[in-house]
């Protein structure tokens, strides 16, 4: 299914396909207020708000995987979550908003694969027991740029979540694009019960960027799960010893500062870049540092009331 096919799917039923925020809404007839007629483009919007929050509501948990830094592998979290929770039983989606450079497809084992059609929607693709939907399904090509502005970021994101049949999940993981912009944005002012999930690495070039992502949740009144610390020193395939790559502290320091749970530091381990790379998911290596350190993420996303 080509991107126009796609979208032309996620807005059938003869509804006007959604144009940039005018910051209003729009009458055909009379005033606003009592008698007046809503447009077709604000009926439109008013009805796929509706049908969004009847999607969401059958999703118990919402967690957006989310970082102020670049490259610090927001995704290969977000994967190995939905990984190890579905692995622990629970229904599972992953949902990919960064428009720009999905990879959770490759990630999970899924690239070239295409999003479906129901009688509700478009259908999921699916992968180790969790449900995937990314920009990448309805691109024509790997190599094909999404050169788009805000609002239709925000329309595609909101077509994602309502237009989608998920069916009832127990999480729903969000991974967003690196900064507090409007993918995150979206999906704060989208998802009422989001919860927050904020990826570092060690080093202060990161945590300082990071820390605008925690005060973002708090602006925006979106609990914060915790703190990831990833690539937290380097294991040694040969001795098992570790490296610090990268200056310590700043993570721990941070989370302390700004009183956000650390639940974790993973390791470097060649194993992640391996199993990311052949669509795997290094969360089910029980012997590994990186799996158990990604095992405690899980535990503590489990927790979650």
């Amino acid at each position: 299914m080509g991107m126009k096919d796609a979208i032309k799917s996620l807005w059938r039923n003869g509804a006007t396909p959604p144009v940039a925020e005018t910051g209003r809404a729009e009458y055909s007839q009379g005033t606003e207020g009592e008698g007046a007629v809503p447009s077709p483009r604000e009926a439109f919007r008013q009805a796929l708000r509706e049908r969004l929050n009847a999607r969401m509501s059958t999703v118990r948990h919402k967690v957006l995987v989310m970082s102020g830094k670049g490259g610090v592998g927001k995704s290969t979290v977000a994967v190995n979550l939905a990984l190890g929770l579905a692995r622990r039983g629970k229904r599972v989606g992953l949902l990919d908003v960064d428009v720009h450079g999905p990879t959770v497809p490759i990630m999970i084992g899924l690239e070239g694969a295409r999003l479906g059609e129901g009688e509700n929607g478009l259908l999921p693709a699916e992968a180790k027991g969790v449900k995937v939907v990314s920009i990448a399904f309805i691109l024509a090509a790997d190599n094909t740029p999404v050169i788009w502005r805000g609002p239709l970021k925000m329309s595609m994101i909101q077509q994602f979540l309502g237009g989608v049949d998920w069916g009832e999940l127990d999480y729903l993981v969000i991974d967003a694009p690196p900064g507090t912009g409007d993918e995150p944005l979206s999906i704060a002012q989208l998802i009422h019960d989001a919860k927050a999930l904020v990826v570092t690495t060690p080093q202060r070039v990161a945590t300082s960027d990071v820390a605008k992502s925690i005060v973002f949740c708090q602006k925006l009144k979106m609990p914060l799960i915790g703190v990831v610390e990833n690539m937290a020193g380097l294991v040694c395939p040969h001795c098992g010893g570790a490296v610090h790559v990268f200056p310590g502290g700043a993570a721990e320091r941070m989370a302390r500062e700004m009183n956000v749970p650390l639940l974790a530091s993973i390791p470097i381990d060649p194993t992640v870049a391996e199993d990311a790379d052949g669509g795997r998911g290094f969360v089910g290596r029980e012997e590994s540092p990186a799996a158990q350190a990604m095992q405690r993420v899980v535990g503590a996303v489990l927790e979650l009331k």
